[in-house]
């Protein structure tokens, strides 16, 4: 979620400016978009050196997000980065950008300057983690997630990487150890009993992945993943009428038909 506050006290002092970034905010918190955008680009006009810019050109990358205009937001975090270059909130902007947009190198050097700069950034060790992980660089992903542990014992998203990580990386007993043991923790936690559910589905447990896949949907009936998860376990024991129940629930859901009509051929 993308949050919008106006600088601190102290930072706007020029009456026009603050005139008009009052304005922007206010169009923001009617959810004018094109309006506030105009209106913070024009006290950056208005004050092209005036300190709280960078602060501005997060704010006009968040909104052309919203907008869908990612090459226009990037921009926009990069001139920020250009006024601030250790703004932290800035940079886990840019980072989360370039990663959605594929650009995963870029990312990643992103959240490594985000960890120069504050070693005990969870959003940014995270995501470190994650990408070193689909690079199949499972040291560095796993130092990462041991850092995140260390902090915060019980973090579950660290968790959750760790074990697949340790699924991947030929640790296979002792990621289901761990992911029993985070159930236990977690008991109403339905995405654990999904990534659970995989993991006995790919050790051909289908029974114990049904049973797994079957309380996902129980604690969250309403999740797309979790049907399209049961139908592909359906496919592997050759249920295929249930599968496609499930894409067709995964459908009302939100799932995309095309993708549902694939899955079924």
């Amino acid at each position: 979620m993308m949050v919008f506050a106006l600088p601190a006290a102290g930072e706007v002092t020029d009456s026009i400016y603050t005139a008009l970034v009052k304005q922007g905010f206010e169009a923001l918190a009617s959810d004018s978009l094109v309006v506030a955008e105009s209106h913070l680009r024009e006290a950056m006009r208005h004050s092209p050196s005036h300190k709280s810019n960078y602060l501005l050109f997060r704010y006009v990358g968040q909104i052309q997000e919203r907008q869908g205009w990612e090459k226009e937001a990037l921009e926009s975090y990069t001139a920020g980065l250009s006024q601030n270059p250790k703004y932290v909130d800035l940079m886990l902007d840019r980072a989360a950008l370039y990663y959605r947009m594929g650009n995963e190198g870029r990312a990643l050097n992103d959240y490594s300057d985000v960890i120069d700069l504050q070693p005990e950034n969870i959003e940014a060790l995270l995501m470190r983690a994650h990408i070193y992980s689909g690079m199949r660089d499972y040291k560095r992903a796993r130092a990462d997630y041991d850092a995140i542990l260390k902090i915060d014992a019980l973090n579950e998203k660290a968790y959750v990487g760790l074990i697949l990580l340790n699924d991947r990386d030929g640790r296979p007993r002792e990621a289901m150890e761990q992911i029993n043991g985070l159930i236990m923790v977690y008991p109403q936690h339905a995405l654990l009993y999904a990534i659970r559910g995989g993991m006995e589905q790919k050790r051909k447990q289908y029974e114990r992945a049904l049973a797994d896949l079957n309380r996902a949907v129980e604690l969250e009936p309403t999740n797309a993943d979790f049907y399209v998860s049961r139908a592909t376990l359906f496919l592997d024991m050759r249920k295929r009428k249930l599968a496609r129940n499930d894409t067709q629930m995964a459908i009302k859901y939100g799932a995309d038909p095309k993708e549902m009509a694939s899955l079924l051929k």
